[in-house]
């Protein structure tokens, strides 16, 4: 999966969770500030990154997603081959 395949996914979960439209979401969308997510938005957040695409995604490498790029980046790293 390309980078921009996960992005528009992501772009999608973060639309429905938080109620934006998916074109206003870019890499550099920041995720605690642009979008007002709490602590238990991000933990439901990385759940649907898990959920949607494969794997666990351990609480260090979740603390460290804080832009919709960072979360791109690890998906398409961690991406099962």
């Amino acid at each position: 999966m390309s980078k921009e395949e996960i992005l528009q996914k992501i772009s999608q979960l973060i639309a429905d969770r938080f109620e934006v439209d998916p074109e206003s979401i870019t890499a550099a969308t920041n995720i605690k500030s642009d979008l007002a997510a709490d602590s238990i938005d991000l933990v439901e957040f990385v759940l649907e990154l898990e959920d949607t695409f494969g794997g666990e995604i351990p609480d260090d490498d979740a603390e460290k997603l804080e832009t919709v790029g960072d979360a791109v980046d690890y998906v398409f790293a961690h991406q099962t081959k």
